[in-house]
């Protein structure tokens, strides 16, 4: 009861701010007491409260008021007596008729309608012919939604202020608010709620404005226009593909109520052959399950026809709209081990027009049961219809995604396996006739769990990670630092970390060039580059690396890139305040070494663990390396009828250039032989020459990736990134090459 209170008075003073913003004058409250024998909405103080005996009275006297001044109307919401004699079509509530029957006295006159929310949001024959005929005198100004406001009903039903002015030639924009629940701040409410009146455009956080307003024929439900929900909705294509649930799943209603089983004689029990299990409502579980029998649980003899198949899905049906859940669809899909069952009345159920693949119908379980699934079904308000389910669109997973999940689903399998070997270790300790016999054998079984535990546990450490799934580069200048840090040499440990961290970014500002060349795009920071390797003394340093993340992340040039592509992520990388501020803090630190400030020898462990830890933080935002592994193609063999390449190449993750040949397939035959490329999500290959070169070092002998450092005449000087040193190209195609890319 106080939230009910605290709401009927957030709700006068929504609706007295929306007349002193839209409205000349003191209001009147007219009302019916044929609704109750007092008005259902309380006044504020000054307000003059009319109440008409006779519901048919009511638009003739609303037209005597509004000569006078605004209006509020709160018609009787009760519903006709007779509905034997109504068309199935007919409205069966008195308000639809007053409301159409009322006409604006004067061009400046203003109405405020007191209505159930659902006349205003259902796409029902009657709802929408009653927003016709309002629209042909009135315009809809302002739409507030709230609940609470009716103290003779339930809390939770919503209502609707409808604002309507006398129609002009020229439509209004639309502004449309919903107070929320539970317990607002009804400050706030208030002010955000002054906010939108005041705005023309745009999203509040409780409100927004349509410039362009909906048809009287279509439902104006909150969520369907709201800006966010329509832009989580336009999200969805980035699962891959979009479909209307009704394109995808035939729809079927059961006519199995309890009462008419048990009217039809055709409950049973479980021991019966012929028994049917019944599958209600309470027996889908919000995980996505299906309950297992109890004493509850009801069996029926059923048509082989009507029955659940393997690969349906059931869906609680919404009974009320107090009883909407706030997390989404009650969904789960019918397995071998649920059947033979049948779905009572209460369940919708959906079965697959054609098979779906696996991960196709885990995604779309998934995404029933989530809170926009429900929203975008528009079952906020009421039932959720059959035609609202049908049109739901839900995502449909690309080979990316459709990969992943396999990939995962697998591994969870794995999981349960070595989970019940375990088992099946620890209960054999007592089964063996000796316990020497019992111990060897928990030891010696359990060796292969143990040592599956200790590797998957080094994937949450990111030495490891960095040292086995990062790009060659990265992850040989990280493993010399934490060998010089272990080792104890402090200014080789202090330096190896300012290495690594300038390797680090001039290795990814390297994809950056490579891909925005691809895409015929040019950086303003190439040309500190080009002007530093045309200088022929020192090349481009952690600056100018830093100055192409920091371009790329800010380039409008790059906003429209597909989902998958790897700039998505490159992009990221000094976004976060917290990145870019320990890359500022090593650029430092690496001016400083470089202009012989150097650190104290005392201060020198200090400095040590900070700058280590902000090459970790640095690290740790590049983790996405780890999916675009650096490749070396070694070899590739065309088949023209076959139209595709055989390709054999080298992964150069980890911290060491020796690792197997391995095979794959390409469509494409333009693949070079002997050049590196970077290989994205979804198999894609992007060409990485001339801005990595893979080739072994003149000075070491060690397979090294190679990017231009200097430009002196007549030649191409070029810098490992793994050891810094240097090998010089003096050939003409180099520097054309080089040219071409815009770098000289």
């Amino acid at each position: 009861m106080a939230e009910t209170a605290q709401l009927s008075s957030l709700s006068e003073q929504l609706v007295a701010t929306g007349f002193e913003r839209l409205a000349q004058g003191m209001p009147a409250v007219l009302g019916s007491s044929q609704f109750a024998r007092e008005l259902p909405f309380s006044a504020p103080e000054g307000w003059q409260s009319v109440c008409e005996p006779s519901w048919e009275q009511l638009a003739a006297r609303a037209g005597e008021l509004l000569a006078d001044g605004p209006l509020l109307l709160v018609p009787t919401w009760e519903r006709r007596m007779n509905p034997a004699r109504r068309r199935a079509t007919d409205p069966d509530s008195y308000y639809v008729e007053v409301v159409t029957s009322c006409r604006p006295p004067s061009p400046d006159a203003v109405m405020a309608v007191l209505l159930p929310a659902q006349a205003w949001v259902s796409d029902r024959p009657w709802a929408a012919e009653m927003r016709t005929k309002v629209a042909e005198h009135w315009d809809t100004l302002l739409v507030v939604y709230m609940s609470g406001t009716l103290t003779h009903l339930h809390a939770n039903v919503e209502s609707a202020v409808v604002f309507l002015r006398a129609r002009a030639q020229t439509r209004p924009v639309l502004k449309v608010f919903q107070v929320p629940r539970p317990r607002p701040d009804e400050a706030a409410v208030v002010k955000d709620f002054e906010r939108l009146l005041a705005r023309q455009g745009g999203k509040g956080e409780h409100g927004y404005v349509l410039r362009e307003p909906p048809g009287p024929e279509q439902g104006l439900h909150f969520d369907s226009f709201d800006p966010h929900i329509l832009q989580r909705r336009e999200d969805l294509a980035g699962f891959g593909a979009v479909n209307a649930l009704g394109d995808l799943f035939t729809f079927h209603l059961a006519p199995f109520s309890d009462t008419a089983l048990k009217k039809g004689r055709h409950l049973t029990s479980s021991k019966d052959p012929g028994g049917v299990r019944m599958v209600r409502p309470r027996d889908i579980g919000r995980d996505g399950t299906i309950a297992p029998p109890s004493e509850e649980t009801l069996w029926a003899t059923i048509p082989a026809d009507r029955q659940l198949a393997a690969g349906d899905l059931v869906i609680r049906r919404l009974i009320a709209p107090f009883m909407v859940p706030p997390h989404g669809f009650f969904t789960a899909e019918i397995g071998e081990k649920d059947l033979p069952a049948a779905a009572s009345d209460q369940v919708v159920v959906l079965r697959p027009i054609k098979p779906l693949s696996r991960p196709q119908a885990r995604l779309i379980t998934m995404f029933l049961r989530t809170p926009l699934a429900l929203t975008l079904a528009g079952a906020r308000l009421a039932t959720t219809t059959m035609e609202a389910l049908s049109a739901l669109p839900v995502p449909q997973p690309d080979e990316a995604l459709t990969k992943a999940l396999d990939e995962l689903t697998a591994a969870k399998q794995q999981f349960k396996r070595w989970e019940q070997e375990a088992d099946s270790v620890i209960e054999s300790v007592f089964l063996e006739k000796t316990a020497a016999r019992a111990r060897a054998r928990v030891i010696d079984s359990g060796r292969a769990l143990r040592l599956r535990v200790e590797a998957a546990s080094l994937l949450d450490d990111l030495g490891h990670s960095v040292r086995t799934r990062f790009p060659y580069p990265i992850a040989y200048r990280w493993r010399e630092t934490e060998a010089r840090i272990s080792a104890g040499d402090a200014q080789a440990a202090y330096a190896a970390i300012l290495d690594t961290a300038e390797q680090l970014l001039c290795y990814v500002a390297q994809l950056v060039l490579a891909f925005t060349h691809a895409r015929q795009l040019t950086f303003g920071a190439v040309t500190a580059i080009r002007d530093k390797l045309a200088g022929g003394r020192s090349g481009p340093g952690f600056g100018d690396w830093a100055n192409v993340l920091n371009e790329a992340a800010t380039s409008r040039q790059l906003n429209n890139l597909p989902e998958a592509h790897p700039l998505n992520d490159i992009r990221k990388l000094l976004a976060h305040a917290d990145a870019e501020k320990a890359r500022q803090a090593l650029s430092k630190r690496r001016n400083d070494q470089a202009h012989l400030r150097r650190v104290d020898p005392i201060d020198l462990p200090h400095a040590i663990d900070i700058a280590f830890a902000d090459l970790t933080h640095l690290v740790e935002r590049a983790r996405f390396l780890a999916d675009l592994p650096l490749i070396e193609i070694t070899d590739i063999r065309w088949d023209a009828f076959a139209r595709s390449a055989r390709v054999e190449y080298r992964e150069l993750a980890g911290d060491h250039p020796v690792v197997p040949t391995r095979t794959m397939t390409s469509p494409n035959n333009n693949l070079e032989k002997g050049s590196l490329y970077l290989r994205d999500t979804d198999g894609g290959l992007h060409l990485l020459r001339p801005f990595l070169i893979g080739r072994d070092c003149p000075t070491c002998r060690t397979w090294s990736t190679f990017h231009a450092d200097r430009v002196p005449r007549g030649a191409v000087v070029f810098k490992s990134l793994e050891h810094g040193h240097t090998w010089e190209d003096t050939s003409p195609g180099m520097r054309r090459l080089l040219s071409q890319v815009g770098l000289v």
